[in-house]
């Protein structure tokens, strides 16, 4: 794609450019590489970080793939929410995982039919449905965390850890930031 705006992406990052601090370019005037190894330093910032997300969502995948089990990402997610907290109603757990309610329905159903997941009727109230881990689902958890590990560490070896807090502070900011917009979004 080659870009047909006016200003260049070094240009649309400058103050007077009217792009919001700490964006370089829209991505509809910047021109996306071929190859997300080659992003230039002046990336737009979302692009840098959707790029991470997808390269980084691939090689959760990967790690889920080569520790031997047949599970999403999506799925193990819910599982380490349940663990925390068990005994959720499926929209709790669909707030939690940033999910759609259908979306997770989906996952859901995958984690039942495989037993990692029971659907349980509430005490109180019956027209309700909670979601409980099973010890199967626990021992999934468990056995991915520990085939996984040395992966994660290999996968962050390349910070600094002179710059790690700032990283770090960067992402929860961001954290925060993004499920603001999603609750003001969503209405809650």
């Amino acid at each position: 794609m080659v870009s047909t705006a006016e200003s260049s992406p070094r240009e649309a990052g400058r103050p007077d450019s009217g792009a919001p601090a700490g964006l370089s370019a829209e991505p509809s005037t910047w021109a996306w590489p071929q190859d997300a190894a080659s992003l230039p330093q002046d990336a737009p910032l979302q692009a840098l970080i959707l790029s991470a997300t997808k390269l980084m969502g691939a090689y959760g995948q990967d790690s889920v793939r080569a520790a031997g089990l047949k599970l999403s990402l999506s799925g193990l997610g819910v599982l380490r929410i349940l663990m925390s907290e068990d005994g959720l109603k499926a929209s709790e757990v669909a707030d939690r995982a940033w999910s759609s309610p259908g979306t997770l329905t989906s996952v859901v159903n995958t984690l039942v039919r495989d037993g990692f997941v029971e659907r349980k009727p509430d005490d109180a109230d019956r027209r309700v449905v909670r979601l409980y881990i099973t010890e199967q689902g626990r021992a999934v958890i468990t056995y991915y965390v520990t085939q996984a590990a040395t992966r994660w560490r290999k996968a962050f070896d390349f910070a600094d850890s002179a710059d790690e807090a700032v990283v770090r502070r960067f992402f929860i900011q961001m954290i925060d930031h993004f499920s603001q917009l999603m609750r003001e979004e969503r209405g809650s």
